[in-house]
């Protein structure tokens, strides 16, 4: 791939892009079907040969376009909007994702005689809803405020979370030799750790660096801080073999932690429009359609299971968790097809296999493409259909139903966790991410240990093991604090759901010496684990000179004032940092959305001093606007900051940008006072 092939080849494709978006935006059909068709036409499938000039810079783009579609979904993530609608599309997405990679590796396996790498991959691609697609045509529509429509969008959102996981686990287990429990127990671990890892250092630093940027006020060194973490996380998660969308997804997921969120998702939609426009087109350019019509048999058949399997998932399980028949039906017709997660699996499994052979890929695109037409006219058919099957439904079954859902509330209400119980599952949860952190920072070293360091420093290459080995221990070291904390009041609250509902003779005395012993007790085990670990991981880590080992030690005892005086309190202020992020969403909802006024065009000047301006050297005093004009200064822009209401003795200088307001006439004095020629725009 040459220089002037990529920058020919991205000028070409979003050339046609952009006349596609024209024409269908004014045929009202969905952009997505158009981007697609234009693809095939470029394709050398379609005639012979390629409109561009280097295919192999199209999976290139096509990388490009997966980050930034993954970056701005993650931006879009609500947490919070999601956890009012988790007992309906939390179980949901769960079993339609597993069900239907379930039911497409036995369809690849059993049916089409595929490998088990490829009907892996098959499952992964017709697991997912397509989102965009489903807002789009929803919005079109005017059904925003229908009841079904808040579990359609929140199920695909958590459907394209859990696929962002299969992705990564599928492409993990392609790079391995095959499928096995052993290969998928691995990548899991490491997603695990991978993700945890990604998500507690990224709140930590990720919102509060774009929230100091935001407060420059300067949209393009927001913008690439955000697109700079953005590809860094992306790396790494592609050098630990995982996918690009991995990591872009979390990094927008962190971004939205961030108080710029909306400032972010405005920079990055044009991204978003550019890259996802071109992503699509060079997918539809990797489309054989002779391919497609040879297997338009496995197609359909594959469509079928989508609509059906998908469908029927989501309707048994909208009726399970207490929703109306109607909305259920409707839910079920909502979610039936898949959209750009099945093209970007697909995609992925020739980049990650190098098999180009395989019809999987043609075979899933034109799945997706028979859905995606059909997908708004079943939502239209939802409607009627809804109706019909709550008429049509038993007034016994009806009964049934009505009971079974005040019997599921009373559960729900039984199952709310108490105050105790919710911190002890809350520390519980914060202990298991320490030990993963601990055991990550641990990997870091030993990947780091792994690399040439003698261009840099031949004596730190030839005792780089020690040096990450005293590294590793000084977080290890800070990392005790906050674990002792959170050990500390884990105890506390195992003493108390012992003493929950008991009685004892002894009074007062019994139960303070119950929580002492429960709290000292759990506080032991605590750190028994956690020095376990360590201690297994220095084993393993640490060099082999006992000279080495007994300086390491030396060291690391010197440095434990340190550690209190200044990790501890840094360790501190990190958690603190977590929690705000954690919060974030939370305090930006109950913040007011700002009031925007707008002023009529007429009666709102900007205008640009010049140096010939009489206004020159003088004050709004001295200039006595007010009395001679009528109108009102309201701002100053002078080298980049704006100067709200300056007051009368503000003197004007060259290259003042002024703003005023008053009726035209006002204005139009106020312009022959200073002088001005023309306006700014």
């Amino acid at each position: 791939m040459t220089e002037s092939a990529l920058f020919q080849d991205l000028a070409v494709l979003m050339a046609v892009a952009g006349l596609v978006a024209v024409i269908f935006h004014r045929l009202r059909w969905p952009k997505v079907i158009g981007y697609l068709l234009a693809g095939i036409l470029m394709g050398r499938y379609s005639w012979g040969g390629s409109f561009l000039a280097d295919e192999t810079s199209i999976q290139t783009i096509g990388q490009l376009g997966i980050v930034f579609l993954m970056l701005t979904l993650g931006l879009e993530f609500s947490a919070g909007a999601l956890k009012k609608v988790k007992g309906v599309s939390g179980p949901m997405a769960f079993v339609d994702t597993v069900v239907m990679i379930w039911i497409g590796y036995t369809v690849g396996r059993r049916i089409f005689g595929w490998s088990s790498v490829q009907s892996l991959f098959l499952g992964a691609a017709i697991c997912d809803s397509a989102t965009t697609l489903l807002a789009k045509t929803i919005d079109e529509m005017k059904w925003t405020g229908r009841p079904f429509v808040k579990y359609v969008i929140s199920t695909s959102i958590l459907e394209d979370v859990m696929c962002v996981g299969v992705i990564a686990l599928v492409t993990g287990v392609a790079n391995g030799k095959g499928l096995s429990f052993g290969e998928v127990g691995w990548s899991l671990g490491a997603l695990a750790v991978f993700f945890v890892c990604t998500v507690v250092l990224g709140m930590i630093l990720v919102p509060r660096l774009l929230n100091v940027v935001a407060k420059s006020n300067n949209d393009e060194s927001l913008l690439l801080t955000l697109l700079g973490c953005c590809f860094f996380v992306s790396w790494v998660a592609y050098k630990l073999d995982f996918s690009l969308a991995l990591g872009a997804f979390l990094m927008g997921v962190l971004g939205s932690s961030s108080v710029a969120r909306r400032r972010l998702l405005n920079l990055a939609a044009p991204l978003r429009g550019m890259f996802a426009a071109v992503f699509f087109v060079t997918i539809g350019c990797l489309v054989n359609p002779s391919v497609c019509w040879a297997n338009i048999g496995v197609i359909l058949l594959l469509s079928l299971v989508v609509i059906g399997g998908k469908g029927f998932n989501c309707f048994l399980i909208s009726v399970l968790t207490g929703q109306p028949l109607k909305t259920a039906v409707q839910t079920a017709f909502g979610l039936a097809q898949i959209g750009e997660f099945a093209y970007m699996v697909a995609l992925l499994y020739m980049t990650a296999t190098g098999d180009s052979t395989s019809p999987m890929y043609q075979i899933v695109v034109g799945v997706s493409l028979v859905t995606t037409c059909i997908s708004p006219l079943m939502l239209r058919l939802s409607d009627p259909v809804g109706d019909w099957v709550d008429r049509r439904t038993p007034a016994r079954a009806k009964r049934w139903l009505a009971q079974y859902n005040v019997w599921l509330q009373r559960i729900r209400a039984a199952a709310v966790p108490g105050e105790t119980t919710s911190r002890v599952r809350k520390s519980l949860v914060y202990l298991g991410v320490f030990w993963v952190l601990i055991f990550a920072f641990s990997v870091i070293a030993s990947i780091l240990d792994g690399y040439d360091w003698s261009r840099f420093s031949t004596f730190f290459n030839a005792h780089k093991k020690a040096f990450f080995s005293l590294a590793m221990n000084l977080v290890f070291l800070a990392f005790l604090k906050p674990i002792w904390t959170a050990g500390r009041h884990l105890g506390n609250d195992v003493g108390l759901l012992l003493l929950a509902g008991t009685r004892f003779s002894g009074g007062e005395t019994w139960r303070k010496a119950i929580l002492r012993t429960a709290r000292n007790f759990t506080l032991l085990a605590v750190s028994a684990v956690t020095l376990f670990e360590i201690f297994m991981i220095d084993v393993n880590f640490l060099p082999e000179e006992a000279s080495v080992r007994i300086g390491l030690f030396v060291v690391l005892a010197i440095a434990i004032p340190v550690a209190v005086r200044y990790l501890w309190p840094a360790m501190s202020a990190a958690g603190e940092q977590f929690n705000e992020a954690l919060e974030a969403e939370a305090r930006m909802a109950e913040k007011p959305e700002p009031l925007v006024f707008s002023m009529p065009s007429d009666r709102y000047l900007k205008v640009l001093l010049a140096e010939t301006s009489p206004a020159i050297g003088l004050t709004i005093k001295a200039l006595d606007i007010r009395a001679k004009t009528g109108a009102s200064v309201v701002a100053v822009l002078r080298n980049g900051e704006k100067i709200g209401n300056p007051g009368a003795d503000w003197c004007f200088a060259p290259g003042d940008e002024v703003e005023a307001i008053g009726d035209p006439r006002q204005l139009s004095s106020l312009k022959d006072l200073l002088g001005v020629v023309s306006v700014v725009s």
